[in-house]
């Protein structure tokens, strides 16, 4: 762990604990090779010297193996739930650093595992490596640490006063945007602005000021505590509906050894194929004891099964709505809910409900 003290006057207001796993973040280029490779993490200071003018404490540990996040898996999601659990009750908020490619999709599952959580988790990183002259790596730690760190005087009984995180949930901070982070998406792979919630406002915009979107941020519960749920259930799919999809595709899918979960990524409103094959399917699957989440191809607006024809049968054969969530944050909850429920019509209940802002109804 790297204990990083600013020497400041005053004791300081709070402690943030930053987790680094990896990513394009923490790269610098090698003078010998000129290719991209990682940094010891623990040289932050040399590289974000900013970092001393913050009045918070800040600690620093690095997972044990360092990874881009292509190679992120639900057993490094226990492992980080696990962490933040460890330390939960000795810092006030958490930062972890973490690749873009799979930010969103850990975001999302970290939102479920960590449930009655009412302190700030805020995943960020950067399109260029930190040590790149135009990155913008640094301007995303910074900000998120800001952020982490943020509390607000709320009355207490009209005569106390009791400091509160400002955002006591699992959040995306990137380029300026703060988003829930199982609201969010990555849908730009070369620009700045690499993170999207397209169904959900902004949670806060960092500008000269920081300025929080208060009625959209969960409210904070302090008398809960903290659980942590870290079996995953990995056992589920992805079928993206396409126009001339055969019989052979879909089946191929449905029918994988083990199979317990598919999210069904259909077209606009939550809409499929009508043909009787295809229903036949579907039907055999959810007759075999596979759950079927139906979400949209769209990158904004939400699943209305039974609005058109084309999505009234998928409603009577029994796949689950998921209204305006996101791919990542359904797969993410599927593997969560099938990991923790073993009554299917429970299971089946949650899956359609919210469990943690993660959609609507």
């Amino acid at each position: 762990m790297i204990r990083i003290n600013p020497a400041l006057p005053h004791k300081p207001r709070v402690s943030v604990l930053v987790i680094y796993t990896g990513g394009t973040l923490g790269m610098v280029y090698d003078r010998g090779t000129g290719q991209l490779i990682p940094f010891n993490f623990e040289q932050v200071l040399d590289r974000v010297p900013e970092i001393h003018r913050l009045d918070f404490e800040i600690d620093l540990i690095t997972l044990p193996d360092v990874i881009d996040s292509s190679n992120m898996n639900p057993e490094i999601w226990a492992d980080l739930a696990r962490t933040i659990q460890q330390h939960y009750t000795s810092y006030d908020s958490f930062v972890i650093l973490h690749g873009t490619d799979t930010m969103a999709y850990t975001a999302s599952a970290l939102s479920f595992m960590l449930c009655n959580l009412h302190k700030p988790v805020i995943l960020t990183g950067a399109q260029l490596p930190i040590g790149v002259a135009r990155t913008d790596a640094r301007e995303n730690f910074i900000t998120a640490l800001e952020i982490a760190a943020a509390v607000e005087t709320a009355a207490v009984d009209a005569a106390e006063v009791n400091n509160q995180p400002m955002v006591p949930e699992v959040c995306v901070y990137f380029n300026s945007a703060l988003l829930r982070g199982n609201r969010s998406t990555k849908q730009e792979s070369v620009h700045f602005n690499a993170f999207h919630s397209e169904n959900y406002p902004h949670l806060a915009m960092a500008g000269v000021r920081i300025e929080y979107n208060r009625p959209f941020i969960r409210p904070y519960e302090p008398d809960r505590d903290l659980t942590v749920h870290t079996t995953m259930d990995p056992n589920v799919a992805i079928l993206k509906l396409f126009p001339g999809i055969t019989e052979q595709v879909v089946r191929a899918v449905l029918e994988i050894p083990g199979l317990r979960g598919v999210v069904l990524e259909t077209f606009g409103a939550g809409n499929a194929p009508t043909a009787k094959w295809f229903s036949a399917a579907l039907k055999d699957a959810i007759d075999r004891g596979i759950v079927l989440f139906n979400v949209s191809q769209c990158e904004g607006g939400r699943v209305t099964q039974g609005q058109y024809q084309t999505s009234t049968r998928l409603q009577e054969i029994g796949v689950v709505s998921g209204t305006d969530i996101t791919t990542e944050a359904a797969i993410t909850k599927l593997m969560f809910l099938l990991g923790q429920e073993t009554d299917p019509a429970r299971l089946r209940q949650r899956l359609g409900e919210p469990m943690c802002g993660e959609m609507s109804l």
